[in-house]
């Protein structure tokens, strides 16, 4: 009786209503990716305010390595606190993404202040600090809402557009950061805060998390203005609320509740995902691309314009293919990509070491760093929080994302402040390191990531759950 139920729903599931997309669910795309430029414009910021900083306030290189890799830190803090953010909310029948970015966008504001008025370590500390509390948040937040308020047939793309504005905030940071002091540019950090804390009262709460709550004519209402005044959303909804009522039984959301054996997989897969996107060496590229140039030879000021403008193009493609090539293919090639880079890179330094090739030294960096960060942007940046925000049911969604965040901002801690010390070590071990993480992040990916392109969230997450029970 209980499988022919599960039966019944999950071929309900399989009907999700294909909608067009609506001019309301691209405003409300847009505007819940305004927190993603947040995010790309405070991991963006340390590179170019490197020698402003340390020129104005006395930093050494230890105190700047403080400043750099304290954001991860704050983020990691609001990785766990947006379970207890999303409980409190949640409880009183709001909507957690939306008012949860809210009081993140508040965080950085007073972070950007703190740096911009900053006089000496101390406050600089406190308000990137401060930042990175907000991003925490904001990195699974926002990729979760998209998820939650578009069609099947476009969630990826639009779920993508997340990492296109974290892309041209790190990318607009790095190019407005040459041209202005740290200190203007801490300033122009705040601008996206506002735009998105105003645009928040343009868009409407999710509708599944609006089902969860049992606020049903809202969540119908928020379902229709998504999809368009003359759309059918009965199937849709009806496939939403049936599967919101099946867990409804469930005992409340939390940490401990994740440790059974039908989320296993879900966990192992968000987790994997996360420690790859993180130990590969991005926080070494990102944070400290204009080092890595210097050290090779090669213009820092040239290097990191360049960085930009392959970062943003490869966003770009990633956010074109990702819906007809897949996640798991955009994925493999993405990863490979990332493999390559550091071998290049790691080669380059290789070549230093044995004062061999001077002259193809700073040219083999480029192309290394180039790679990387290209095929980083291609899909590793952006899928691993498309699939997160797919993957898990909408029960165990807030502990599970909160974990999943956690770990990433850990793992972006772990290199944010070992880089240096690695590099000092040896610079051609170091990318040797991340090559080897990534290559064994393609075997990962090709044995236990699953497709989940054209699949409703609902019959994704049952599919998943079940499969292990």
């Amino acid at each position: 009786m209980e499988e022919g139920a599960r039966t019944t729903t999950r071929t309900a599931l399989l009907s999700e209503s294909s909608s067009t997309t609506t001019l309301n669910l691209v405003l409300s795309t847009l505007v819940a990716t305004c927190g993603s430029y947040t995010f790309g414009n405070a991991v963006g910021y340390s590179s170019p305010a490197e020698s402003g900083i340390e020129d104005d306030l006395g930093l050494n290189t230890a105190e700047y390595s403080i400043f750099g890799s304290i954001l991860t830190i704050g983020a990691m803090l609001g990785a766990v606190f947006s379970g207890k953010i999303a409980d409190f909310i949640g409880r009183r029948g709001y909507c957690f993404e939306k008012q949860a970015m809210g009081v993140s966008e508040i965080i950085c504001i007073l972070g950007w202040l703190a740096i911009l008025f900053s006089k000496d370590a101390w406050w600089l500390d406190i308000g990137r600090f401060l930042v990175g509390c907000g991003i925490g948040v904001l990195s699974y937040v926002v990729p979760v809402y998209i998820a939650e308020i578009t069609p099947k047939n476009v969630r990826g793309t639009f779920t993508s557009f997340s990492q296109l504005m974290i892309g041209f905030g790190q990318a607009l940071t790095f190019l407005t950061g040459s041209l202005v002091n740290w200190r203007t540019l801490a300033l122009i950090g705040i601008i996206p805060c506002l735009v998105h804390l105003l645009g928040l009262f343009l868009v409407p709460e999710s509708p599944r998390w609006l089902a969860k709550c049992g606020r049903i004519k809202e969540f119908e209402a928020v379902l229709q203005f998504l999809r368009g005044e003359n759309a059918d959303i009965s199937q849709e909804a009806a496939d939403i609320i049936e599967y919101t009522e099946n867990i409804q039984w469930i005992s409340e959301d939390g940490i401990l509740y994740l440790f059974q054996r039908k989320y296993a997989y879900s966990i192992l897969v968000g987790v994997g995902l996360m420690v790859f996107q993180q130990l590969g060496g991005l926080n070494g590229f990102t944070f400290y691309t204009s080092v890595i140039f210097e050290s090779a030879g090669f213009s820092s000021k040239l290097g990191t314009i360049a960085a930009a403008v392959v970062q943003i193009l490869m966003t770009v493609l990633g956010v074109l293919f990702i819906d007809k090539c897949g996640r798991r293919p955009l994925l493999l090639i993405s990863v490979a990509g990332t493999c390559l880079g550091c071998f290049l890179t790691g080669l380059s330094f290789f070549l230093q070491d044995l004062q061999s090739g001077k002259e193809l030294i700073p040219i083999l960096v480029l192309i290394g760093v180039l790679v990387f960060l290209g095929s980083f942007q291609l899909g590793l940046a952006g899928i691993p929080w498309i699939i997160m925000s797919e993957i898990f049911p909408i029960n165990i969604m807030v502990s599970a994302g909160s974990l999943v965040t956690f770990v990433s901002w850990v793992g972006a801690w772990i290199i944010a402040v070992t880089f240096n010390f690695s590099f000092g070590w040896s610079t051609a071990g170091t990318f040797f390191i991340f090559a080897g993480i990534c290559g064994v992040g393609i075997l990962f990916i090709a044995k236990l990531v699953p497709e989940t392109k054209g699949r409703a969230l609902e019959e994704i997450q049952i599919s998943i759950t079940h499969s292990l029970q």
